[in-house]
């Protein structure tokens, strides 16, 4: 036999396995296949929590795991690494014009999120969790959205008493019923309205047709608007002037010591979230400001409190992170001198 018939009937074989009995039995080959090679390949959840394992996982273990399994792809805090996608953030942004899809913002269910996990992660190396590691990152997933707090357990039992925000996002897909019926009669050419009438007009003043009168109010509103963004940028420009420049020397030497924030941090014009926040603007703005990046649940009520990054607290807080604002995830240990401190306050003042 040549080798090529050989691989036509291992592919025809293979085809009779996988379309069941009926299939077998008209080609005459192949078998049906065995409860346990079924088993191996049925790996799926439902949303209704079918075909999930017994099992369960903390906030705290998912941490560990995460951190050693996801973040490379993922970050630290599942906020993204490079080109890898975010799993966290993007709430209210699915009306926007560029949506950040995440398990938090748009999956309206949370055994799809446990099931990619269990079948397909991490990658290069899928199906390697066990159960409980499953229910521990997907835990961890949670709590970095914001979704449970950091003593959660995920477990098979409590499943389904996970509220995801988006859970009533989705609609059935009745198009086959209200929308095809319409496009299968013939199209209206000719007086399909009664009449045609302006119910507004556009800002750019040259694409609407004129109307008598409407030019003058039209150009007349537009002032108005330009006079009141002139009047705010001159209101933001005065604030910024009264905060006094911080000295060239001491930014300088601020910039050196930087390094030791910048794994983590960046400040600049093309400064990004890595595992830590964006810095630009810090001193003198609000804990926990940059949108785009998750904090800490410990940073997110220190910004609620209504405290505010002057020098006194970023002193203290470049001195001893973990014992200034208890539950911080910054890793960093604290800078023990206090010009090493002022210096590093000044570099980040000069980036405001």
């Amino acid at each position: 036999m040549s080798k090529y018939r050989k691989i036509l009937m291992g592919a025809a074989a293979g085809f009779a396995l996988a379309a069941g009995p009926a299939a077998a039995e008209k080609l005459g080959l192949g078998r049906a296949a065995l409860p346990e090679e079924i088993a191996a390949w049925d790996l799926d959840v439902s949303p209704d929590g079918t075909g999930l394992p017994v099992g369960s996982g903390s906030v705290e273990d998912g941490e560990a795991l995460f951190s050693e399994a996801c973040a490379v792809c993922h970050g630290e805090f599942a906020e993204g690494a490079g080109n890898w996608p975010k799993l966290a953030g993007g709430d209210d942004t699915l009306d926007h014009e560029d949506p950040l899809k995440t398990v938090g913002s748009y999956w309206p269910y949370l055994s799809t999120a446990w099931d990619y996990v269990h079948r397909s992660m991490p990658f290069g190396n899928a199906q390697s969790l066990s159960a409980d590691e499953t229910y521990a990152i997907v835990a961890y997933i949670l709590y970095s959205n914001y979704l449970v707090d950091d003593d959660f357990v995920l477990s098979n039992e409590n499943f389904l008493e996970v509220e995801m925000p988006n859970a009533d996002g989705f609609i059935i897909d009745d198009r086959p019923e209200t929308e095809y019926p319409q496009f299968s009669q013939a199209p209206c050419m000719e007086n399909c309205k009664d009449s045609v009438e302006i119910t507004m007009r556009a800002m750019v003043l040259d694409v609407t047709p004129d109307e008598e009168g409407s030019e003058e109010g039209a150009v007349e509103e537009a002032a108005a608007v330009v006079e009141e963004v002139v009047e705010e940028v001159t209101e933001e420009v005065v604030e910024v002037a009264a905060v006094a420049a911080p000295d060239p020397a001491m930014v300088e030497d601020g910039k050196k010591l930087f390094k030791k924030c910048a794994s983590c941090h960046m400040v600049g014009d093309k400064a990004k979230n890595k595992s830590g926040p964006v810095l630009n603007g810090i001193v003198g703005g609000a804990p926990g400001a940059v949108e785009s990046f998750r904090y800490s649940k410990a940073m997110t009520e220190f910004a609620e409190g209504g405290n505010v990054w002057d020098a006194a607290a970023l002193d203290a807080f470049l001195a001893k992170p973990k014992s200034f604002l208890k539950g911080t995830k910054m890793s960093f240990a604290g800078l023990k001198k206090e010009e090493d401190r002022a210096a590093i306050i000044a570099y980040l003042q000069s980036h405001n």
